[in-house]
């Protein structure tokens, strides 16, 4: 049976979804794991984290469960989130792509100023203080702290930051194609009629 029948419909959108279902528990394990350990210390990045990765989970579970009912509601409400989602990656991740440097330094201190966890997690794994310059009568726990050794967290942060917004652009990018794949495979399957149904019944 070529890609165009009913099992194979069913069988490439369920093996879709079990891969976001995998994704999803890959982001919850990594924050808890990463707030178990101590290395992220920012309630509201691990929050983030956790919500999207729920989020994601229901949704594909969703997907799942109409793909193998073959639930036509269910199976129309996931296609309309599933294409949410894709606008707003496709468009998350073209930017993360396009940012020029002055853009992402800006963004950079914007979040610097935000949160203070984030300030101290950033310092101590980068081992730098403060972001341009080390503000008068502040802590740093970075190791190089009490040796008066520390380079501000700006260059470092730079350093980093047009690669990591690459990689998660790219990555954000190639997963948008596999939601608009899901959100086709979906229309398409939904329209089909199942072989082992009544032939009479109305779809």
């Amino acid at each position: 049976m070529g890609c165009s029948g009913f099992t194979c419909s069913k069988h490439c959108l369920c093996a879709l979804n079990i891969l976001y279902v995998m994704v999803s528990l890959l982001m919850i394990g990594i924050a808890a794991w990463g707030k178990w350990f101590g290395l992220v210390s920012s309630f509201q990045v691990v929050g983030g984290i956790i919500a999207v990765g729920v989020f994601l989970f229901f949704v594909a579970g969703a997907g799942l469960i109409g793909a193998m009912k073959h639930h036509q509601v269910l199976l129309f409400f996931y296609m309309i989130v599933l294409f949410m989602v894709f606008i707003v990656q496709f468009s998350v991740s073209s930017a993360c792509l396009a940012i020029n440097r002055e853009q992402q330094d800006q963004l950079l201190e914007v979040g610097w100023n935000n949160s203070r966890s984030t300030q101290r997690d950033v310092e101590k794994s980068l081992n730098c203080c403060g972001f341009r310059q080390l503000e008068p009568n502040r802590t740093c726990d970075a190791a190089c702290f009490p040796n008066h050794s520390c380079m501000p967290c700006a260059e470092k942060i730079q350093e980093h930051a047009g690669e990591v917004l690459r990689f998660v652009g790219g990555i954000g990018l190639f997963f948008s194609f596999t939601e608009i794949l899901g959100v086709w495979l979906t229309y398409h399957y939904r329209n089909q009629k199942d072989p082992r149904a009544n032939p009479s019944a109305f779809l």
